[in-house]
């Protein structure tokens, strides 16, 4: 099966598409879109991202098509055994994981627009780029000619993003027999021998960690943005990042950022595409894939990509205590830790976990999973004298899971933690991954073991700490269970008009510093008056973690 991209006025953002199917012995054949991407669990629709979508057999014959379902075709094929689908894809978003088509760049992920044949995964698939002969391609695809590329089966295709461009910033380094290039699309001013250093020393301690990296070559895809971003989607043997804004690539804020997120997608290539949920190997492009790992996938990643920096030396301690106490603080913000397990929560990203939903009704599989994934590294740690940890229990899951591809169960990844630990952690999985106990106080006590004090202050946010509400601009994001803010009836969604008749302006939160407030507040009722007197009790509170000595197991 071959793939060939082109366009003719990048501006319009469409980009062409013609997918040649051959060896066709049927009188009809399905083809199937995918429905959503690996990396973002939900639904992406992106067919309807599709404007024409045209079926011909080899004299250039138009075939007749109808659709079964919103991302799925079924084609007549008239005889031919070869036929070839035309369509295009708007491509107007950008970000790690969409597809981008404008007058300096080519930028897409094969998963967003590249149908395929259900029963025809394990093909090989060629691509071609109709593309200037100046751009260079940044890809993890095998190049076998200019602008010509293979994939060994479609998994590998839409796993492999792919940059042309003529403005390109590109540099190479090698470390353990590995080659690693970074690509950076975009206005940028890159400094290569500082990120050629940071990077080396993370990815040298997460190689060591594992043992051997998956694979021989590795692409890091940087779309730098104008603007602010930040996002990263994980690959086979790459990875693509969106983040911006590009003047401030090397500030400190910014370039700090790069590191997280870039340390947290290389984790990922032993975690996630390698150490794989069962539910998800193979992946099922065309429905949703539900698993309870949501924690395991990112939450271990997200406390490993951290974690990683600060070991190597990249990050010092005031840095990761500062990241580490954020994870902590989302934790003890969300009253939803009260309705909804974390894996539950894994489960229901299929249906909002990338957006707010309604109130306290989710945990973050991200921050409440990195919490999980420390009290595990910690609880080894001590009932091993310091001798095994999460890197042993993460190695083993390779070792079993990873390079043999077979996907684990959660009952596969609880037997690894005890066999390393050599503790039963039946209690802990049903109390904290499928229960709804706090485990603040197991929390404390595995922060104390390494050395490590929580500290909460009220917020320094006066009407998060004495009323009990949270706001982006004027809109109420957070009411705190039973606060004053609460038992007046203020809720999640109402703007903000007025406080004490003074116009809800840029100077908001300085209205908001009175002991005594009026708010007039707005929703789909109408609008009313709600009188606030602040409370001797704290609400929203500050987390700050604090070290008179961190235990040298832990950060060694």
């Amino acid at each position: 099966m071959k793939y060939t991209f082109s366009y003719s006025n990048p501006h319009k953002h469409f980009v062409d598409i013609e997918f040649i199917i051959d060896h066709i012995t049927t009188e009809s054949i399905e083809i199937q879109l995918p429905a959503w991407r690996p990396g973002r669990y939900e639904l992406g629709n992106f067919a309807k991202n599709i404007q024409q979508w045209k079926a011909y057999g080899t004299d250039n014959s138009v075939l007749k098509f109808k659709k079964l379902t919103k991302d799925k075709w079924l084609v007549q094929t008239n005889g031919n055994s070869e036929i070839t689908i035309k369509y295009n894809y708007y491509s107007n978003e950008l970000n790690a994981g969409s597809t981008f088509l404008d007058q300096s760049q080519l930028y897409v992920n094969p998963v967003n627009c590249c149908l395929y044949i259900e029963d025809r995964q394990l093909e090989p698939c060629g691509v071609k780029l109709d593309i200037p002969s100046n751009y260079k391609v940044a890809t993890g695809l095998e190049k076998i000619g200019e602008h010509h590329f293979n994939a060994k089966d479609f998994h590998t295709l839409v796993d492999s993003p792919f940059i042309a461009s003529a403005s390109i910033h590109h540099h190479l380094f090698n470390t353990k027999g590995i080659q690693f290039h970074v690509w950076m699309q975009g206005l940028c001013n890159p400094d290569w021998n500082r990120i050629e250093t940071d990077f080396l020393k993370y990815t040298n301690l997460q190689i060591e960690v594992f043992g051997e990296f998956p694979v021989d070559v590795y692409h890091y895809l940087f779309q730098i943005l104008p603007h602010k971003g930040y996002h990263g989607v994980e690959h086979q043997n790459s990875t693509t990042v969106s983040i911006g804004p590009g003047k401030d690539l090397m500030t400190k804020k910014l370039y700090d950022e790069v590191l997280g997120v870039s340390s947290h997608e290389l984790f990922h290539t032993w975690n996630v595409k390698a150490i794989r949920p069962i539910e998800m190997q193979p992946y099922n492009y065309a429905k949703e894939n539900h698993s309870p790992l949501g924690y395991v996938a990112e939450g271990v990643t997200t406390y490993y990509g951290d974690l990683m920096l600060y070991r190597s030396g990249v990050f010092n301690e005031v840095e990761f205590l500062k990241l580490f106490s954020q994870q902590i603080q989302k934790h003890l913000d969300n009253q939803a830790r009260f309705n909804y397990s974390v894996a539950e929560s894994s489960w229901d990203t299929w249906l909002d976990g990338y957006v707010p939903g309604i109130p306290n009704r989710k945990l973050s599989i991200y921050s409440d999973g990195c919490l999980l994934a420390f009290m595990v590294d910690v609880l080894t740690l001590k009932n091993t004298s310091n001798t095994k940890r999460l890197d042993d229990i993460m190695r083993l899951m390779y070792e079993r899971y990873g390079k043999t591809r077979i996907g684990y169960s959660e009952n596969d990844y609880k037997n690894c933690i005890e066999e390393v630990s050599g503790l039963d952690f039946t209690e802990f999985f049903e109390k904290y991954v499928w229960g709804r106990n706090s485990y603040e106080t197991l929390l404390l006590d595995c922060l104390e073991y390494v050395g490590l004090e929580l500290n909460r202050n009220p917020s320094s946010i006066r009407h998060e700490a004495k009323f009990g509400f949270k706001i982006l601009g004027n809109r109420i994001t957070a009411v705190y269970q039973n606060s004053i803010a609460d038992k007046s009836g203020i809720a999640v969604g109402d703007i903000i008009e007025k406080v004490n008749e003074e116009e809800a302006s840029s100077r908001l939160t300085h209205f908001l510093q009175e002991d005594f407030l009026v708010l007039k507040i707005k929703n789909l009722s109408g609008t009313k008056d709600i009188a606030l007197q602040s409370s001797e009790e704290n609400f929203y509170l500050e987390c700050v973690l604090s070290s008179a000595n961190i235990l040298d197991a832990f950060k060694a």
